[in-house]
């Protein structure tokens, strides 16, 4: 599941989730969570129900309510037999929430007569402070398909405003987004950035999403359909960068055994294959 643009929308809004099923998001979220109030938690997974049999579309998530809330078990149930390609954990405290909701999945697969382990978890990792004392998701399950960089909730639990007038974040969030992407390639799994709040921005919306790819992050989460186009092509290696890619693979396939080679006069070593290799599965 290719995961460069991330389109959230409101499982109680029919209307919401039918565009952005219809649009060019990689992954399409449809939000069980703070995009539904508590009194319209139950008729939003009946929407779910009546809406996603009749879907055919790749990369559907279904965000659910946090571990330890009364509405969990039953969003996983329900989005168990939808048969999403992941469901997103919001708040992971850490592994043990991951481990528990491999648990949950693997029972409510098996329920479901449905292959164990067919659907991944996209985890929310840095929203709130406890959080960012349990980063190491190494080994924990094969089910993670990416770790996710919250700013708004990590720094409404802790009072500051995420991002200041100029649009940088503020001293926590900077901290949270760094030992985020180290854990995630840590885990060896996609850092997806947190979403950008103002449709309305195109500049900052830009600026932000190519910082955020040059930093190392592989995609984005989206909250407005206007956001996608401008966040696939951030994260999306242009001709040139692919042309470079294909040069240093086919230079140490030529020469599988060399730490480092030359290449149109510059250095290149088994680091840049990597990132080169990381370039191309991106293109894919």
């Amino acid at each position: 599941m290719k995961l460069r643009s991330l389109l959230f929308a409101p499982a109680d809004q029919p209307r919401k989730m039918e565009k952005a099923l219809a649009s060019t998001a990689d992954a399409v979220v449809l939000d069980l969570e703070d995009a539904v109030g508590p009194s319209a938690k139950d008729g939003a997974r009946a929407g779910l129900a009546g809406l996603l049999p009749a879907q055919r579309r790749p990369g559907i998530v279904v965000r659910v309510n946090a571990r330890g809330t009364p509405w969990y078990l039953h969003d996983l149930a329900a989005a168990v037999a939808l048969r999403p390609a992941a469901v997103m954990l919001p708040k992971c405290t850490g592994p043990a929430d991951l481990q528990a909701l491999d648990h949950h999945l693997e029972a409510l697969e098996a329920a479901a007569g449905l292959p164990h382990g067919g659907i991944g978890v996209l985890a929310l990792a840095t929203e709130t402070a406890a959080s960012l004392h349990h980063l190491d998701y190494r080994g924990v399950t094969p089910r993670l398909r990416a770790l996710c960089f919250g700013a708004e909730d990590l720094s409404a639990e802790l009072g500051v405003l995420p991002r200041d007038t100029g649009g940088g974040y503020a001293a926590p969030a900077i901290q949270a987004r760094g030992a985020m992407l180290l854990a995630a390639t840590a885990a060896g799994v996609p850092a997806l950035d947190t979403p950008f709040p103002d449709p309305r921005d195109e500049a900052g919306l830009l600026r932000e999403t190519q910082a955020a790819a040059r930093d190392g992050f592989s995609g984005k989460m989206c909250i407005h359909p206007a956001q996608l186009a401008p966040v696939n092509a951030a994260f999306t290696p242009d001709a040139a960068q692919l042309a470079w890619a294909r040069a240093v693979r086919d230079a140490f396939a030529r020469q599988p055994e060399a730490g480092v080679l030359s290449l149109d006069g510059r250095m290149v070593e088994r680091m840049h294959l990597r990132l080169a290799q990381r370039l191309l599965a991106g293109a894919d």
